[in-house]
């Protein structure tokens, strides 16, 4: 469903379970990040009705997320550490096309949103199948619906509003340039590291 050209090593869950609060403080800033870039989708669109209230939804949700990763990190007695560089975002962040008209711009928002999403989606099946802890391997799976959630929700907005723009076809553009992107990752107790 997701389309992802390359899977996450397994053995990445070896290297994720050998620092669990890493794992966890990186995953709690992925989740601020992604209701931040929501945020800033609804601010650069706020024309799309839909669009916004969806979006909001998200936020929240991702709020939400961001706040049960840290109820975690405070159960187990970690601190939530600084907010952490996410390289794989910046790599994918260079793909999108800055010099295009607003609409290009939307969808090319839309479509990074989605790819972030669906990676981040595969990496928690791959977790909530992999890890040997119980809890974060229920904790993953839930995530994982939800990120397939979102992702549905970035991509069908792309679709509905890029009409006069090949949508499926600069989806298939991503989908081969995240394929590159991501034969550096795999390496780190990160969630897209």
């Amino acid at each position: 469903m997701l389309g992802l050209k390359l899977e996450t090593d397994p053995r990445w869950v070896n290297i994720v379970e050998s620092n669990i609060e890493e794992i966890l403080t990186d995953h709690a800033w992925c989740e601020q990040k992604a209701a931040s870039n929501a945020i800033t989708i609804i601010t650069l669109n706020s024309e799309y009705t839909d669009l916004v209230t969806d979006l909001l939804l998200l936020a929240q949700e991702e709020l939400e997320h961001f706040q049960m990763v840290h109820d975690i990190i405070k159960k187990r007695g970690y601190k939530l550490g600084r907010e952490r560089k996410d390289s794989y975002v910046n790599e994918l962040y260079k793909f999108m096309n800055k010099g295009g008209n607003r609409l290009q711009c939307m969808v090319d928002r839309l479509l990074f949103s989605a790819m972030i999403e669906a990676r981040s989606c595969e990496r928690f099946k791959l977790l909530s199948k992999e890890i040997k802890d119980p809890e974060l391997s229920k904790f993953y799976h839930d995530l994982m619906i939800s990120e397939a959630g979102h992702y549905t929700t970035f991509i069908g907005f792309a679709r509905k509003y890029g009409k006069d723009i090949d949508v499926d076809k600069r989806w298939k553009e991503l989908v081969e340039f995240e394929s590159i992107v991501i034969k550096n990752y795999g390496k780190a107790e990160t969630i897209h590291g």
